[in-house]
């Protein structure tokens, strides 16, 4: 009896002793394990051309890469989240948070892996585990009473057709750009973006991208970050472009949107932090619903409220040719229309998890977000290449703006502050709830 009390002291005292010699990690504690996510990244990506959407590190990391099998991976993958999950971390915020981040995106990969291998999840299960986020459901109902009030604005505007697409699309015409006139319109498009940016944000000396057409992609737009402060964006012309989608390409792909979010990724965290996990983008993580988000919001931090439709009616209508008397109701119609945003991914969702096919999905695209059927099987054909993604760009821009709200109200120098903050620190979309 005694020696078993005896025994128990001991095994307490050695609990107590092993517990108060144990070290709180900081951030240069976590590189080793940051190198070895990357490492993993670059591995997963030679089983999917299109997992790595960016990569800047050292280049013998890439040239090193030996073909591992998936199963390898998953296994390399637990164990580095099993190494984080023991380690105590101080109480430093960016610690904190880098070491969060790592968990995370590590969480993504292995669940990547799984999909690679046959794993299927449903729609909201699969964005939670590659996102770190669920996008809210809505019926058809609540679409179709959006669609009505736009119908009525169209009616009473004029516009022909016996139906809601018919009429939208005949009144969209009037406000596509004519090709010769689009490297004009995106030009200036650009420019505004950037001076409306670096007003606010501080620009990595040498930054610059430049901006390529082409045709036959699933996307209208797409920013390749080519590390050294440099982007290539390039803009799909395989349909024609309305008017809007100047400053929404402009601002999304370029200020401040992906183009600027890589930059200050790079010089804040790369260049100045030496956190080799930067270094490499995987498209299908939570950084995606980061930079998707702050794209997509960024086109409100750098036009507010009225600003944008007149800058378009003053600068952008006269270059491509349209008429500016119709900016305002044009407008006004698009503003409306992004009450359908979540109507995307409601085809998503139930085309997905197999509840409808893919004639079906194009159709619910058309009725519910207003797509011409060419368009609607273009953006099906996303859905396939993309899947769950399409919650990034409508919840991450919500989840984007409402945390710039809460952290800094309505004041454009404190909005600024805040967004420019969450480019350049390692944040997950829970972060923003």
């Amino acid at each position: 009896m005694r020696t078993g009390i005896l025994l128990c002291l001991l095994a307490f005292m050695l609990v107590i002793s092993g517990c108060s010699s144990q070290k709180k990690v900081n951030s240069k504690d976590l590189d080793g394990i940051a190198e070895s996510y990357v490492r993993l990244v670059l591995a997963l990506g030679q089983h999917d051309a299109g997992y790595v959407d960016a990569y800047y590190g050292p280049k013998k990391w890439q040239t090193d890469i030996q073909q591992q099998t998936l199963d390898d991976i998953l296994s390399s993958a637990t164990a580095l989240i099993e190494q984080l999950n023991q380690v105590e971390v101080s109480s430093e915020e960016l610690v904190v948070l880098r070491h969060r981040y790592l968990l995370r995106q590590l969480g993504a990969l292995s669940a990547y892996v799984k999909m690679l291998k046959g794993e299927r999840w449903s729609f909201d299960k699969e964005s939670q585990a590659l996102y770190d986020a669920v996008a809210p459901t809505h019926t058809r109902e609540h679409f179709q009473k959006i669609v009505d009030q736009i119908d009525e604005l169209l009616v009473k505007d004029g516009a022909e057709g016996d139906s809601f697409i018919e009429r939208i699309e005949n009144f969209r015409k009037e406000f596509i750009i004519p090709p010769k006139k689009l490297d004009a319109v995106f030009k200036r498009a650009i420019e505004a973006c950037r001076e409306r940016t670096q007003k606010y944000i501080d620009l990595p000396e040498g930054e610059s991208f430049v901006v390529e057409y082409v045709t036959d992609k699933p996307w209208s737009g797409y920013n390749w970050y080519q590390g050294n402060y440099h982007s290539l964006i390039q803009v799909n012309t395989d349909l024609p472009i309305f008017i809007s989608r100047a400053i929404d390409l402009a601002c999304h792909e370029g200020y401040p949107g992906h183009h600027l979010y890589n930059t200050l990724l790079e010089k804040h965290l790369v260049r100045d932090k030496s956190w080799v996990e930067y270094s490499v983008y995987p498209l299908y993580s939570p950084q995606s619903l980061i930079a998707e988000g702050s794209a997509n919001f960024g086109i409100q931090m750098a036009f507010p409220g009225d600003s944008r439709w007149q800058f378009e009616r003053d600068y952008l209508f006269p270059i491509a040719g349209l008429n500016p008397k119709r900016a305002e109701l044009y407008y006004k119609i698009e503003e409306a229309m992004s009450g359908l945003s979540y109507a995307g991914n409601e085809a998503a969702r139930r085309y997905l998890d197999g509840d409808i096919n893919a004639d079906a999905a194009a159709r619910w695209l058309t009725s519910y977000s207003a797509m011409a059927p060419a368009r609607a099987r273009q953006r099906v054909k996303f859905i396939d290449t993309y899947r769950s993604y399409v919650i990034n760009y409508n919840l991450g821009k919500d989840l984007v703006r409402q945390h710039i709200e809460k952290e800094a109200g309505s004041v454009d120098d404190q909005r600024w502050k805040v967004f420019a903050e969450l480019l350049s620190s390692p944040r997950l979309p829970s972060d923003l709830k």
